[in-house]
């Protein structure tokens, strides 16, 4: 009996190495056990693995290496949850998962020749190289699996998509509008309602709703339009017209298409604060000392370009990334005032303050010798119109001693002079 026992279990064990799985179980579905499931599901996920799909011409055999696929997929998805928890056949499942499905992927967006360059409304789309960084496509939401899927970015606006994809783009590139307009919406979120854009979204004209039927309506903090799911990711950016009027800084949610002309348009100096909000100085002690800081840097840069060393030293690249800073002493950018919000552009500034006047109190003696001495009491301290005790007269830019210059009314005594000789006083002014 124990002979007759083990000779049917070798016959049964034979039948199972021989015979497919869908047949064994339907000739003994007693003998069908969860250990003989693994092993046919392994044998047929590595077959489908190991098996060179691409060296077959396109058509029925693709589709029905698809269809194999799909079936191993969902066989090996129905295994992992059978199998114990964090066991190592669990994670050796769910990686051969991983595969099947790269594969399949595969064989639905078969790898074509695409051009490094491509020119779309003004977008530069360039294809991307980068295998291992995932993304996702701004135009159709999902991830761009850079491993399998041929992807591009602009380089204008940094907008990233498939390559299936940039035909369906329907919108011109950020920086175009950036270029040709140059200056911020300055109202708080000025919001028209939901009617007025006809329960669409603002950008594609999707139907939106705020019950999220058929998509949700979500609003953007700097247009305060609504925009639909895939035109509105909840990104946050520092909003301008709060940060003027209210010195507000907290991040806000905005659409992508306003996070990406915030993004180009956050180094730009286009913010005149004196004619936006020119109160904000009386509140904002940091503005204040920026402001001076500013105006002693334009003081100190016509020392600078008339100095051999300074020019060598290339002193005023020191702030080659704040350049409006040796033009004017009145325009910010919006990364101007975070900073002066966080403190970080004080300290820099000072620093760079304290070189320049160095450079032209002490190191150099030709900036030295450019320096004034007070006219009005005659004391031998030489003077600069940048120190911080010091007035300059507006109409021949003589420097004082602020004492000595009020003291004596503010009169200047080199202007009396050219007063008392016209013709000198008109070569001088001319």
């Amino acid at each position: 009996m124990c002979v007759l026992l083990k000779v049917m279990c070798v016959r049964e064990r034979t039948m199972l190495t021989v015979l497919p799985v869908c047949l064994y179980s339907e000739l003994r579905p007693e003998l069908f056990s969860f250990e003989s499931r693994s092993q046919s599901l392994d044998r047929a996920m590595d077959l489908g693995l190991a098996e060179d799909h691409f060296s077959r011409p396109v058509g029925s055999f693709v589709a029905s290496d698809i269809e194999q696929l799909k079936m191993a997929i969902e066989e090996c998805k129905r295994l992992i949850l059978e199998l114990p928890e964090h066991s190592e056949r669990q994670k050796d499942t769910v990686v051969k998962l991983i595969h099947l499905r790269l594969k399949l992927q595969e064989l639905k967006d078969p790898e074509e020749d695409e051009p490094n360059l491509r020119v779309l409304l003004e977008h530069r789309f360039s294809k991307e190289k980068s295998k291992s960084v995932k993304q996702t496509c701004d135009k159709c939401s999902t991830i761009i699996w850079g491993l399998i899927q041929t992807w591009y970015t602009c380089t204008g606006c940094y907008y990233r998509c498939h390559s299936k994809c940039l035909n369906l783009i329907n919108k011109p590139c950020v920086r175009s509008k950036v270029s040709h307009q140059s200056e911020y919406e300055l109202s708080i979120c000025p919001e028209i309602g939901l009617d007025r854009q006809d329960y669409r979204c603002a950008e594609c004209r999707t139907p939106v709703s705020l019950r999220g039927v058929p998509s949700e309506a979500r609003q953007c903090d700097y247009t305060g339009q609504y925009y639909c799911s895939t035109c509105h990711w909840n990104d946050t950016a520092v909003i301008p017209a709060r940060a003027i009027h209210n010195w507000e800084f907290e991040p806000r949610k905005v659409c992508r298409s306003s996070m990406r002309y915030l993004a180009l348009m956050i180094p730009r100096p286009v913010l005149k604060l004196r004619e936006v909000n020119p109160l904000l100085f009386n509140f904002v002690e940091e503005l204040v000392e920026i402001r001076k800081l500013r105006q002693d840097i334009l003081l100190m840069k016509p020392y600078f370009i008339t100095c051999k060393e300074a020019m060598e030293a290339r002193l005023l690249l020191q702030l080659h990334d704040r350049q409006h800073f040796v033009e004017n002493n009145d325009m910010y950018s919006l990364q101007d005032l975070i900073d002066i919000f966080s403190g970080r552009l004080s300290c820099s500034l000072t620093e760079i303050h304290t070189t320049f006047a160095k450079h032209i109190k002490l190191d150099c003696d030709r900036c030295q010798a450019k320096g004034f001495v007070c006219e009005l009491c005659k004391e031998g301290d030489i003077l600069f119109p940048f120190d911080s005790h010091t007035s300059v007269c507006h109409d021949c830019s003589a420097v004082f001693h602020r004492d000595c210059f009020y003291d004596n009314s503010t009169t200047c005594p080199k202007c009396s002079r050219m007063t008392e000789q016209p013709g000198i006083s008109s070569e001088v002014r001319s």
